[in-house]
């Protein structure tokens, strides 16, 4: 029975107590320990305290620590948890941290964080400093690097509160000697207590703790006077705090006034940024945004393990309970790039997958822009189910710039879309753009991205709707979309059969050697003998068809690779996004960007089909004249970027098609046709019905959109992809009897058929209004 009341009380601690944290040189009742809560795993330090050769004084003053740190609570103190007393020994629980001293000593840090971050620390100190003496009317008595603790998040908490007292008329006799050097002279010297202030002792001891964070443990008072390590915006202060006369020492409270002030020690980026976290919640909605607007070069200057545990869960905190818009997610994608894949999962992911249903349009430019990265980290069914349906309202978006980036994000999506999505949504989308958008540079974006996003595709849907895309494309009256029709071809050239080069692929080109824009006509040329090469060695050596032919039913899920045999279509041909020349200057750039966000920051969001599904889908922005005269005057160069071969994605912040010459967001009449959309259309066949149309037919009717102009959408239907393939055998032979005579004599046709149909319309009014009565005037 008495062995009930004799077992050990530690036996029933709820806490795991792991390997101790050995320190240099301990000046410390206490020997510190990892720890983890037995219920949950949670990681804490313990702090143990047992009797030594029999000497229960350490025992006393652990218990007295214990005693005081309950009643303290202050974000620059030490945290307690939880505590276990006993005869033999004392156990305190409070947040993970690490001695201050052995903290410093890590190499990670570098030589300019190292500097921010002891500012940070010292300004934590000062405050907690503060708060005892002029708040909590005590005096901590023990101020200096083994009563200092730092956490992962870098913050300084205050500790070693044995010896904390009211009275300041006299010191408290410490257990350890060495604690006797941070006693401030007045200790020795009598005379000078009556001129001693609440807060002299403590002063003195931060004094002596700004000297052991730059020279390490203090171990003879005479060496304060050594100031060649310590910082020149520091020095001023410090000798203020170790003078010789305790009443000319500073309140602490005024030390962190004078040193913040511009040009002192605590006057840095890392500083303003989380003092401005810590205010956050009672700062206004223009103060917010223009400090997260302003925060992401500032990252820069802040340690890597302050940006995780501090600045990452006030921006995450930020965007989900403040009215802060799109403006945080600049320093969260750069935060996120020092995550690991686990920490990225659980911190950043749940709310970038929620982000894209968002409908601010800002917010749903930077997740396009940033979708390279983004993608890295999510799995099959969260791209699948998650992301790309809320993505694909981007097709439709009134707004150019997201429909461009939109197809943009497709060449990042593409290796983790599944069947229907890639085979059937994604064509259906780029059908309807490549013919009927009236942005030059989207169309011209949509072949390139279909081009680099070949080895994805079905073998049977790839056979059955390359050729009529890229055809397609080198029928634009937009010179670079041409050209990117060409460009595609031939880095896709291992895809198609050699029948099909010699029947459809080789006179669609040779139309092209007669084009007005000699950018396109050297770059038919060059894929022109590219083709020709390949079929003569075929008919050379008639065994080598096989051979060549290998990949044209392959699925490698991948991007597409050209053979070492066909070096000519890498060589020759670099098919890159266009790039439109909005601007030279890149601070012009940089203004036309600002201006561009707080432009799709003022569209009202139902304007967005991401909102919800009955909302309003309007017609496209038409084109103005000024981006007509863009148009033509591109003729000159082709708009290509240089620096980027066909397997790079251009930077996110390029906007092509001349959108700038648009104002992003404006709605405009369903029938309103631009001059480019009208030359666009006169230069089809008008039985151009091939796989692509029917795409677009087949959309247009399983969405049910019953006008542009209608105020809803009915929900889409499942269509039926074989009757689409079924449809694109029929149109084969397109491209061989759309020859230049034909064309003209269409042309002609349609102007002599608009021609009639503008006088019969006449003649109907005419009928409508009747004779015209004497003295009339005609309108």
């Amino acid at each position: 029975m008495w062995s009930i009341f004799s077992r050990d009380p530690a036996s029933n601690f709820p806490y795991e107590v792991g390997e101790e944290i050995v320190c240099d040189d301990n000046r410390t009742v206490w020997k510190l320990h990892r720890g983890k809560k037995r219920q949950n795993g949670e990681e804490v330090s313990v702090f143990i305290c047992d009797i030594r050769d029999g000497n229960t004084s350490y025992l006393d003053v652990a218990k007295a620590a214990v005693k005081k740190l309950k009643t303290l609570r202050h974000p620059c103190i030490l945290t307690y948890i939880d505590s276990l007393e006993s005869d033999k020994l004392v156990y305190l629980v409070t947040e993970p941290v690490t001695p201050l001293l052995t903290w410093l000593n890590d190499d990670s840090l570098t030589a300019a964080h190292r500097a921010t971050a002891v500012s940070w620390g010292l300004l934590q100190v000062t405050k907690g400093l503060s708060f005892l003496n002029n708040d909590g009317n005590l005096i901590h008595y023990n101020v200096c690097a083994s009563s200092v603790f730092v956490t992962r998040a870098g913050e300084w908490k205050l500790g070693g509160v044995e010896y904390s007292s009211s009275d300041s008329s006299t010191f408290p006799l410490k257990v350890i000697p060495k604690l006797d050097v941070y006693n401030s002279p007045e200790k020795i010297d009598s005379s000078k207590i009556s001129s001693k202030t609440k807060w002299a002792a403590d002063v003195w001891g931060l004094g002596c703790l700004i000297w052991e964070v730059f020279n390490g443990y203090l171990d003879q008072s005479i060496s304060l006077r050594n100031t060649s390590k310590i910082p020149k915006s520091l020095v001023t202060t410090y000798t203020r705090l170790v003078g010789a006369n305790p009443a000319a020492r500073p309140n602490p409270r005024d030390v962190v006034s004078n040193l913040h002030q511009p040009g002192q020690f605590f006057h840095n980026d890392l500083i303003e940024t989380l003092l401005f976290l810590e205010e956050i919640q009672i700062k206004d909605a223009n103060e917010k945004h223009r400090f997260f607007s302003e925060l992401t070069p500032k990252l820069d200057n802040i340690p890597e393990y302050v940006a995780k545990n501090k600045v990452l869960p006030a921006l995450l905190a930020a965007h989900e309970f403040s009215n802060v818009g799109s403006v945080v997610l600049s320093p969260l994608f750069k935060i996120g790039k020092l995550l690991s894949e686990a920490e990225y999962q659980q911190s950043i992911l749940p709310c970038v997958v929620k982000l894209f249903s968002s409908s601010d349009r800002a917010t749903r430019l930077k997740l396009l822009q940033q979708i390279e990265f983004l993608v890295e980290h999510m799995n099959l069914s969260t791209v699948n189910d998650q992301v790309f349906p809320q993505l694909a309202t981007g097709f439709l978006d009134t707004n150019p710039t997201i429909r461009e980036h939109t197809v943009k994000s497709i060449m990042f999506l593409a290796p983790k879309l599944n069947y229907n999505n890639l085979n059937v949504e994604v064509l259906k989308h780029f059908a309807r753009l490549q013919s009927k958008d009236d942005q030059g540079g989207i169309r011209t974006n949509t072949t390139v991205c279909l081009g680099k996003i070949t080895g994805y595709l079905h073998p049977d849907v790839r056979q059955k709707c390359l050729t009529s895309a890229f055809t397609r494309a080198m029928r634009d009256p937009f010179p670079p979309a041409r050209t990117a029709g060409v460009m595609a071809i031939a880095a896709t050239q291992q895809y198609y059969p050699l029948h099909e080069v010699a029947s459809k692929i080789l006179p669609s080109l040779c139309q092209l050697t007669l084009d007005p824009e000699k950018s396109v006509r050297d770059s038919v040329f060059r894929v022109l003998k590219g083709f020709l090469s390949k079929l003569e060695k075929v008919s050379d050596d008639p065994t080598l068809r096989e051979q060549i032919e290998a990949e044209v039913k392959s699925f490698n899920s991948g991007s597409t690779q050209t053979a070492s045999w066909a070096g000519w279509a890498v060589g020759a041909i670099t098919s890159k996004f266009y790039k439109s020349n909005i601007s030279v200057n890149t601070q012009q750039h940089q203004q036309q960007q600002q201006q561009q966000e707080t432009q799709l920051q003022q569209q009202p969001k139902n304007d967005s089909p991401a909102v919800k599904k009955n909302n309003v889908i309007d017609k496209p922005t038409t084109v103005s004249s000024a981006l007509a005269a863009a148009d033509d005057s591109m003729d000159g160069g082709d708009g290509w970027g240089d620096e980027e071969e066909w397997g790079s994605l251009e930077d996110g912040t390029q906007l092509g098609g001349n959108i700038e010459d648009n104002k992003l967001g404006a709605a405009v009449n369903a029938e309103s046709k631009s001059p480019l959309s009208s030359s666009f259309s006169a230069s089809l066949p008008e039985d151009s019905d091939d796989f692509f149309n029917s795409l677009i037919s087949d959309q247009g009717a399983s969405r049910g959109v019953v006008s542009r102009t209608s105020s809803q959408v009915v929900s889409p239907t499942k269509t039926s992809v074989k009757a689409d393939w079924d449809e694109w055998g029929e149109q084969d032979t397109l491209v061989l009897n759309n020859s230049g005579m034909k064309g003209d004599e269409q042309r002609r046709q349609r102007e002599e058929k608009k021609q009639q149909r503008q006088r019969e319309i006449e003649a109907k009014r005419a009928a409508r209004a009747g004779p015209m009565k004497l003295g009339a005037k005609k309108i």
